[in-house]
């Protein structure tokens, strides 16, 4: 509650003492007056102790949360003295699934490294997640790889790749009692997808529809919906003709919702793709990063590595570099000179 409330709140005190006292003599509408306007000041005033007592006005939302908290948002520093290094991983999921997945992989990092501090950030939707890259964006990143290209624009670098190739791979949805079943089908319909910058989710399953003749924004229209979870419901509720997502996410949507999902079913799969990535910015300590990079590649190796591997829905960690990327960069070339520029929404 702020200050311009208890304004408000004290202007609605003064108008029922006015109601109140309408019709009574005018003294009596005086003193009613100022009785409810000394109420309301004190009310006012006990209020702002209060307040002081709670250690100042209320922190807008996304300020510093510990690690228990789960994720947080924004850009500004998880800790004010600099000392923690934040993980941003990209909108796989929604920020509470996100934490549950993710959040394994922190305490886990957490005991393995105890020397250093790390701490979960999520973003609301892709585009405020791809506003971090940035060269004072947060010190590590879980992107995709058209993400990894742009991060490292800005100095970051590729320490390990998270999750199998054979696993980066779009897939397009579609109600099991869909009249769908070619995509000249989807002449005329929408599709859903969760941002125009997800590649596996988005770019992928683009291209490949428009090898099967079918365009983006000539052929169907794109509806962009902010996360996966939204791209695989917008078909669940009808209101898009196929959902574009991939396998990461569709199974978590089959073990949560095992209802919904028995109504859809994968009509088509791209080819596999180099997976995400994990990058660091170009600041991190040196011993920083070759600890992370050894406890990730490790996970698989003990029981509690492969069950903070379980969590993320992620086969292991994989060595990669900056130079496997470049792949990836020849692959969003080709895309953008069939499709359409990646970042544009058509």
């Amino acid at each position: 509650m702020g200050a311009g409330h208890a304004r408000d709140g004290m202007a609605r005190v003064f108008d029922r003492g006015e109601c109140s006292a309408r019709g009574r003599a005018g003294g009596r509408v005086v003193a009613g007056w100022r009785e409810r306007a000394a109420r309301g000041r004190l009310l006012c005033l006990a209020w702002l102790v209060c307040l002081a007592g709670c250690g100042g006005w209320p922190e807008p939302a996304a300020t510093v949360h510990t690690a228990d908290a789960g994720p947080r948002y924004g850009t500004a520093p998880a800790d004010p003295r600099g000392r923690a290094y934040r993980l941003a991983v990209h909108p796989l999921h929604n920020p509470v699934k996100l934490q549950k997945a993710y959040q394994p992989l922190i305490d886990h990092l957490q005991q393995e490294l105890p020397g250093w501090r790390f701490q979960l950030e999520a973003s609301r939707d892709y585009a405020a997640f791809e506003r971090k890259l940035q060269a004072d964006g947060p010190e590590l990143l879980l992107p995709n790889p058209w993400q990894t290209l742009k991060a490292m624009q800005s100095g970051y670098s590729v320490i390990a790749m998270a999750g199998d190739p054979a696993d980066f791979r779009g897939l397009i949805l579609v109600r099991r009692d869909s009249a769908v079943q070619h995509p000249s089908d989807l002449l005329g319909q929408a599709v859903s997808f969760p941002s125009p910058t997800a590649l596996a989710a988005c770019i992928m399953p683009q291209y490949f529809l428009q090898q099967q003749g079918v365009l983006a924004g000539r052929d169907f229209s794109s509806l962009y919906v902010g996360s996966q979870e939204s791209s695989i419901l917008s078909v669940y509720h009808r209101r898009s003709a196929a959902a574009a997502t991939w396998p990461p996410p569709w199974r978590a949507f089959q073990l949560e919702h095992p209802v919904e999902a028995a109504e859809l079913k994968v009509l088509w799969r791209t080819a596999p793709l180099l997976n995400n990535s994990v990058m660091v910015r170009g600041d991190v300590p040196d011993e920083v990063r070759t600890g992370l990079r050894r406890v990730l590649l490790a996970l698989n190796d003990s029981a509690s590595g492969r069950g903070v591997l379980a969590a993320m829905q992620t086969a292991r960690f994989f060595e990669a570099d900056d130079q496997r990327y470049e792949q990836v960069r020849d692959y969003v070339a080709r895309f953008e000179r069939d499709v359409r520029p990646v970042e544009a929404r058509p």
